[in-house]
This record gives structure tokens, sequence and C-alpha cells, in this order.
């Protein structure tokens, strides 16, 4: 993955709101290389791997991000092997509620905003389905606030239930009850 900036780790990253800053950054700058694409291949089975393809750019760069933070803790605490394997599984495919074309960079953005901003309006305006253009930010509201769910869907439906049960949940606060991978996949995510 190409980064840009990546040895700012000054006072201004850490800011409030340096985060969404340096996403963003992220998101328009970064891509995948062929060396994360076989890595993605590597720990991801066959079936799991259109649902990945099928993300925005950005999210397949954010969720690779969120792998290796990921990776990193799960040493510190010496997680079992099978463990790792699905938290790296779980890390890869936390966003796969999210495509492309129903929330990309401009779309997170706006509901970012919005739902943090202005969350009332924010539920009013959103709408499963975007039959007219004029639906699309509505669109981009409901995939942004429920894609946990329609991830876990499509992973039920790709055979990936344990997968699926931990991704339903990664957007829940953090809870005492979490099992360790569920825990440290919201962590990671929340770092990156």
């Amino acid at each position: 993955m190409r980064r840009h900036g990546a040895g700012r780790k000054g006072k201004l990253w850490r800011l409030p709101g340096a985060r969404r800053v340096r996403q963003f950054a992220r998101a328009m700058t970064e891509h995948m290389t062929e060396k994360d694409w076989r890595h993605v291949q590597a720990l991801l089975p066959a079936d799991a791997l259109p649902l990945f393809r099928a993300m925005h750019p950005a999210d397949q760069c954010h969720v690779l991000h969120v792998e290796r933070t990921a990776e990193e803790m799960a040493a510190r605490e010496h997680l079992p092997r099978e463990e790792r394997a699905l938290l790296a599984r779980c890390a890869l495919l936390h966003d796969v509620g999210r495509v492309r074309g129903d929330l990309d960079v401009m779309g997170k953005v706006f509901a970012v905003l919005v739902m943090h901003g202005l969350p009332a309006v924010g539920r009013r305006m959103m709408c499963r389905d975007a039959h007219v253009p004029w639906q699309k930010l509505g669109h981009a509201l409901y995939v942004y606030r429920h894609h946990p769910a329609i991830g876990a869907a499509k992973l039920r439906a790709a055979g990936l239930a344990e997968e699926a049960a931990i991704i339903a949940q990664h957007h829940e606060p953090p809870s005492l009850l979490d099992p360790p991978v569920l825990r440290i996949l919201k962590a990671a995510d929340e770092q990156n």
C-alpha cells in the first residue's frame, strides 16, 4: 500500500478530528499494491474474495490497515493462532457491507458529517434503496449506519458464519463481554 505522510506522528495528528482527516487523506491517496493483494488472498477463503473486491478501493486500504493493527495487538496479547487467523479475516472483511457505488469516499464524508453533526436529520434522510438520484445521499446514510448488518448477511450467505457474528457487532460500544477477537477488531478499527 502506498503511504503518504506515514511518518507524521506529531501533535497535529493527536488533535480532535485529526483521525478523520488522516482517514480522508489515506482514502484519497492510497491504493492496493500487488503485494497487498497477495497478502489478502493468502488470508481470505476464496468465497470471501469477491466480497473484498466489491468494496471501494479506499475501504480496501482501510481494512488492510485495520488488519495490520489488529495483528500487532493480537501478537502483544499472545492470542492463539486460530483466533489470530479469525481476527485477520474479520479485519479484512469488516466493511464488506459498504460496496463501491453505495458509499464511496465523498458519500462517507457526507454520512460522517450528517450522522455526527445532525443525527436526527440523518435518520430522517436514510433510505434503504436509491431508486432515483436524489435518494443516493439517503442511501449512503443507510449504508453507513447499517453496514455491519449488511456485511454480516453477505458473509453468512458465503458460509462465513463465525466472521459474520463478529462483524455484525463491530460498531457496537465496547463491552466487557466482548470476546478477544471482537475487542481487538473494535480497537484496531477505531485507530484507523
